[in-house]
């Protein structure tokens, strides 16, 4: 018999109690958001599990099948590629989550993505089954909820860390928050984090039907807007929202800044380094509120960072910053 196991992206689809086919389709109709069937060709390392819609880690062996969805990924510290690049039937699962595409570009740091071979797409009724299927949806065209934005200077920079710490403590002062992680190629278990932390609700990118957020701009602020009206509607005191890797990257980090607007008040700049700081300062236009992220390691660094920036500094891996991080949203958010 064979294992079928339904990774994180099949989420907010209904596979796992309703019915479908396994059709193959020629590349030219491929699109990316497909949800396709893949069969594993090699034995997992263990960097590269199946992360499932319950956002375990599953240990899949060669012969099994994973349901996943073609899309794109372009990070700065681990892979490249595109269900565009596929050549045959070799794919590979760019993320845990099921990002199906092929790599072009792969980190020398880390091990070699899962391979896997197409089996065919998912299918109901001769048509295929798509993320968008399944997107989110919304009563109304409002968005006006406080929000802490969250971006970094390049992926691994601190944001979810940052992100959760944060959601605590408003939790902790009796405030009702939502996280949500609005752009990006990442796992569910991250924002599930937020939850953990105290988030009343959790959303991400795969709520509003993306696979990914390497997409056309137009077809990202489509699909993002119904996410933002849909937590309009559940009227939390704050949303606190990560915007991807960072703003400068091809995940559409500008765009989903542009769609928070004017709802945005603090912005937390998760660093890799001082000097990114001031990098993102100049290239993008960003004056943050608050640093924090590796940038932030010791107190020469933070020291630096306000030398260079004039901004306030946090190491929120220090026990002793959460009164710090208190101290801050109080005084900028009057909680």
């Amino acid at each position: 018999m064979t294992v079928t196991s339904f990774a994180s992206l099949t989420r907010i689809a209904d596979f796992s109690d309703q019915p479908f086919a396994i059709e193959r389709i020629s590349s030219s109709h491929w699109a990316s958001g497909d949800y396709v069937v893949g069969e594993m060709v090699d034995a997992p390392h263990r960097v590269y599990n199946i992360e499932l819609a319950s956002g375990r880690m599953v240990h899949a062996l060669p012969g099994d099948r994973i349901v996943g969805a073609f899309g794109n990924r372009s990070a700065t510290l681990e892979g490249v590629g595109s269900y565009r690049d596929i050549a045959g039937s070799d794919m590979h699962a760019m993320t845990s989550a099921g990002l199906f595409g092929e790599i072009t570009s792969m980190s020398q740091m880390i091990p070699p993505a899962l391979r896997l071979k197409y089996v065919g797409h998912v299918s109901r009724r001769g048509n295929k089954v798509t993320m968008s299927d399944f997107a989110i949806s919304a009563n109304s065209e409002n968005f006006s909820i406080p929000t802490i934005l969250l971006v970094g200077t390049s992926m691994s920079a601190g944001k979810t860390t940052t992100g959760r710490l944060i959601v605590h403590e408003l939790e902790d002062l009796g405030r009702k928050v939502i996280g949500a992680k609005l752009t990006g190629a990442g796992r569910f278990r991250d924002i599930l984090s937020f939850h953990d932390a105290g988030a009343s609700e959790v959303f991400d990118f795969v709520d509003a039907g993306l696979p990914s957020t390497v997409v056309p701009e137009d077809e990202f602020r489509r699909a993002i807007r119904p996410l933002l009206h849909h937590i309009h509607e559940l009227q939390p005191d704050f949303l606190v929202a990560e915007a991807g890797a960072s703003p400068l990257e091809p995940y559409n980090g500008a765009a989903a800044i542009e769609e928070l607007g004017n709802n945005i008040c603090c912005t937390v700049l998760c660093a890799s380094d001082p000097y990114a700081v001031v990098g993102v300062q100049n290239a993008f236009g960003l004056k943050p509120d608050l640093v924090t992220g590796p940038a932030t390691s010791t107190s020469a660094a933070i020291d630096l960072v306000g030398e260079l920036t004039g901004v306030d500094a946090i190491n929120v891996m220090d026990p002793r910053s959460a009164g710090q991080i208190r101290q801050k949203l109080q005084a900028m958010l009057g909680v």
